[in-house]
């Protein structure tokens, strides 16, 4: 987590915790001219509106302008992490078992280094995923250290 994010993340938690949300990410990046800083936030239910969202913004901008802890010009954006909410917290993964995931590895597994499939279980140490490959179920391990992006998918297929 690079040191913006890590900063940002200690001044929105209070926000949060006081709003009983909680954050699911936190962006800061460049895209074309202009930086942004997106704080993606959710219930622990799962479900979060525009209100909340607008809360969370008003808040954490009173705190931005007082602490100034980013030298560049941003837009602060804060919403829903979407349908495909990223995987990076073990209660995420805790979550997440029993639904349709996608998986990026770092490194090839079978040759392959992306997987979408069905979180069958998971523990501190790796995930099994039943993926479909042509007309087969085969159900896959991966190494917790090996993944380099997760996140909840849509399943198009049934």
């Amino acid at each position: 987590m690079s040191k913006v994010t890590s900063v940002i993340e200690e001044l929105v938690t209070p926000i949060l915790e006081e709003l009983k949300l909680e954050l699911v990410d936190i962006e800061f990046l460049k895209e074309g001219r202009n930086w942004f800083l997106r704080v993606y936030i959710d219930t622990p239910e799962g479900g979060i509106d525009i209100d909340q969202c607008a809360i969370v913004s008003e808040r954490l901008s009173v705190v931005l302008d007082e602490k100034d802890p980013i030298e560049q010009n941003y837009y602060l954006e804060v919403s829903s992490p979407g349908a495909e909410r990223p995987l990076k917290k073990e209660s995420d993964f805790e979550k997440a078992v029993g639904k349709f995931i996608y998986v990026k590895t770092y490194e090839p597994i079978k040759d392959m280094k992306e997987f979408q499939g069905y979180l069958k279980a998971y523990n501190e140490h790796d995930i099994e995923l039943e993926v479909r490959i042509k007309t087969r179920k085969i159900n896959i391990t991966i190494e917790k250290e090996k993944i380099a992006k997760a996140r909840l998918a849509i399943d198009f297929s049934s």
